[in-house]
């Protein structure tokens, strides 16, 4: 059954939290501040926190510069995950997954349906790995990063979490890349 192994020790993750806006600034950018917050109340460390404007170059060499920084192992976007000609995070980050994380988006519009219904599908939220690290990009209204946090992430980025979860599995993302 699923759940928390209190036997387990807790592991904590550093997490860096990326917003993606044309018209927020760090100051009023409630879905940013709630992961922060989350984040912390999870007992996890916020490695770092930046918002750029919806960008593809932009967004691709924070996202980047976070996945070659060894000290972080996840990165959580939110915001750009739509249709609007603005909307470009997928087209920035999936690029630089090695493997995409299906299941992550499958959950995510289960658990997203069952509050807004069929307006899911207006999200292209994803998940992948690149170079180790996690990274989630999430849509930018702070119920959709609430849904992916409360449902999804908080478990799965907790190494007590039964049967499996991200964190166990961690030190084994890039074995492909030692050298026999």
């Amino acid at each position: 059954m699923a759940g928390i192994d209190a036997e387990r020790p807790f592991i904590p993750v550093r997490i860096a939290v990326l917003t993606m806006s044309d018209s927020r600034t760090l100051a009023d950018d409630t879905s940013g501040a709630y992961l922060e917050r989350a984040i912390g109340e999870a007992g996890h460390i916020l490695a770092d926190r930046k918002l750029v404007k919806d960008d593809v170059a932009k967004i691709r060499s924070l996202v980047e510069g976070w996945i070659n920084d060894a000290s972080i192992d996840c990165v959580i976007t939110t915001g750009g995950t739509g249709f609007t000609g603005r909307d470009v995070t997928p087209e920035a980050v999936k690029p630089l997954f090695e493997k995409e994380i299906d299941g992550f988006a499958i959950l995510f519009h289960t658990l997203s349906y069952q509050k807004i219904g069929t307006s899911t599908i207006q999200s292209r939220a994803c998940g992948g790995v690149a170079r180790g690290t996690y990274v989630f990009c999430l849509p930018g209204s702070t119920g959709a990063c609430k849904d992916a946090w409360e449902g999804i992430l908080k478990f799965q980025l907790d190494a007590r979490h039964r049967p499996c979860n991200f964190v166990e599995i961690m030190p084994r993302l890039e074995e492909h890349r030692q050298k026999a």
